[in-house]
């Protein structure tokens, strides 16, 4: 099929679609919503894909097809996994017959994230395989080997590319698909219910598999050994790209593990025999160093292990080839090499904010106005609407995680009934985790007042479809969900829609809400600027202008700024939403298609 310039995600993707992949499942989150995305748009058109309500959804669906002995994909991030962990545990036990890759992406930084945690740690504890590709050409060629080594020992296993794999570009030989087998299809057995006795004998198995793994990892393909010497250096991962052009041609002893667990002790032992010393270069955990640190106290080497353990690798955030050229330096006892990048000037901090136009910044304003004389907590939750947060609007006072602003502003109620509590939440996240936390608060009979900031799509990770846009993931026309029929099912007694982007309304509708006992709820419906521009744009009259700055100071919409000691509208920015010509209080913003 020739050569392709690929992002790593998109390598991801297409190799899935090489090695026979039936059924792809997952939850679009930053970095690895774009592994979906490459199957759905290179579909060879027997391939089922879908964005599940959720992760835990996506990996139940997945395990069903997996049982069937489909090859399955699930995708999604790092604290994906976390929603995806209930079914993950018991998925361990049962194991599959047709071949199950799961994969997480990890984002060291972090760049988009809630946390840095390492996917690595989840599969020693779930007792799962677990690879590492440190380059889009190698990731898409791994996930191949990935599904074999599922099919080979009937285990799901998980896939961790890193930010800077997936979206790092390379040019890759595409290969053509692989032809596939006709599955047997579902066999009713009993090894597919979960029961005690079964688990316990499940997990005497994975204890007697898992070191076969290991013992079959020391000959894979992507973990070698290369060069000599008494000092060795041990990596994984993109950190792996970041050593071997950091050491160029340094003389060294170098271990690529790429597949963290079950551990290639074998291949492992090789690389200690003769060494005084290792530097174990990797993101974001000690993995392969705490692996290494016990290999050579259960063999009694005499090696001494560095890393992050030890305060030769940085603990927390991304590795760079400056970070690991500098820390191989010190271990190696080199002099700081005169190929060091040249001193650039910082860049301008640039905080992320919300889009202008945004009707997001509309609801948090009319929210904020309807309570400006009232003790008010505003609970927030994972979306667009995080940036809230950001001065001048500063309405989003907690974030845990997704679904978890429902909640919080319950708890926060309990302990402060005095102070009226508000949870936004967007529509995509409203489904994937929201429904059970105002289910609980109609039963606990809690008094908040949830805010649904729907704009009609899932707009944080590019814009994906959801159960609430009447459109799936294969294109298909759907039954679309109703978010106040839902809410009216629960038991919510006010149910209100309104358009953010009319000030006087919106206001009014939160100040009733506000006044309710129990659940009340205001949708805030508008559409995200990304899926429809609303006209025309808006202007300052100078002469009218006043220079007050209250559309700047209010608003902080990245369209206004202070000119010549007046407001202006940035033309190219603006997509006329219209609240800064309601906040103006001389009326001098006006909208008028600009020339």
């Amino acid at each position: 099929m020739g050569k392709q310039l690929l992002m790593g995600n998109e390598a991801i993707g297409l190799g899935a679609i090489h090695a026979g992949v039936d059924v792809v499942c997952g939850y679009p989150g930053t970095p690895s919503t774009e592994i979906l995305e490459t199957v759905a748009k290179n579909n060879p058109g027997d391939v089922y894909v879908e964005w599940s309500t959720n992760e835990k959804a996506a990996l139940e669906v997945g395990a069903g097809a997996a049982y069937a002995g489909r090859r399955v994909l699930v995708t999604m991030k790092q604290v994906g996994l976390n929603v995806a962990s209930d079914p993950l545990m018991s998925l361990a036990y049962i194991g599959v017959k047709g071949g199950m890759v799961i994969a997480v992406a990890d984002d060291p930084g972090p760049i988009s994230s809630q946390t840095e945690q390492d996917t690595r740690h989840f599969a020693h504890f779930s007792k799962l395989p677990v690879f590492d590709p440190s380059s889009p050409e190698e990731a898409y060629e791994m996930i191949g080997d990935a599904f074999d080594y599922s099919e080979k020992y009937h285990t799901p296993v998980l896939f961790r590319p890193t930010t800077r794999v997936c979206h790092a570009c390379a040019s890759i030989e595409v290969k053509p698909r692989r032809t596939k087998d006709v599955p047997e299809g579902f066999v009713k057995d009993s090894k597919w219910v979960i029961f005690p006795r079964l688990s316990y004998q499940a997990h005497r198995n994975i204890e007697q598999r898992n070191p076969q793994i290991g013992e079959d990892f020391s000959g894979y393909r992507f973990n070698y050994i290369c060069g000599s010497g008494k000092k060795g250096v041990v990596s994984g991962g993109i950190s792996y790209a970041y050593t071997c052009e950091a050491l160029g041609e340094t003389p060294v002893r170098l271990m690529k593990i790429s597949t963290p667990y079950p551990f290639p002790e074998k291949l492992a032992l090789q690389f200690l025999e003769g060494l005084d010393e290792v530097l174990v270069v990797e993101e974001l955990d000690p993995v392969l160093e705490r692996e290494l640190i016990y290999l050579c106290g259960k063999h009694h080497l005499p090696v001494t292990v560095k890393g992050k353990l030890t305060g030769d690798i940085q603990p927390a955030g991304e590795n760079t080839v400056a970070s690991v050229r500098g820390a191989l330096e010190r271990f190696l006892g080199l002099e700081t090499s005169a190929m060091q990048p040249i001193e650039k000037p910082d860049l301008p901090i640039r905080p992320p904010v919300l889009c202008a136009g945004c009707p997001h910044r509309a609801s948090f304003y009319a929210v904020k106005q309807a309570m400006k004389s009232r003790k008010a907590v505003f609970s927030g939750d994972i979306g667009c609407y995080t940036l809230g947060n950001a001065a001048p609007l500063g309405m989003v006072d907690t974030c845990l995680c997704m679904g978890a602003g429902v909640t919080v502003a319950q708890g926060l109620h309990r302990a402060q009934p005095d102070a009226v509590n508000f949870a936004f939440i967007g529509d995509s996240t409203f489904f994937a985790s929201g429904i059970t936390g105002v289910v609980n608060a109609v039963y606990n009979e809690t008094d908040i007042v949830l805010i649904v900031l729907d704009n009609s799509t899932t707009a944080m990770t590019g814009h994906q479809p959801h159960p609430g846009t009447g459109v799936t993931m294969m294109g298909e026309v759907s039954q679309k969900i109703s978010i106040p029929a839902v809410l009216e099912a629960i038991g919510v007694k006010s149910v209100v829609t309104v358009d953010p982007l009319d000030l006087e309304k919106a206001v009014d509708a939160v100040k009733t809400a506000a006044e309710l006992k129990g659940v009340s709820a205001v949708i805030f419906k508008s559409p995200c600027i990304a899926v429809t521009k609303p006209a025309p744009l808006y202007h300052v009259d100078e002469e009218k202008c006043i220079g007050c700055k209250k559309c700047i100071r209010e608003l902080g919409c990245p369209a206004i700024v202070y000119k010549g000691n007046k407001a202006y509208i940035e033309p190219s920015l603006c997509y006329g939403c219209s609240i800064c010509s309601q906040v103006c209080p001389v009326g001098a913003i006006g909208g008028a298609q600009h020339e």
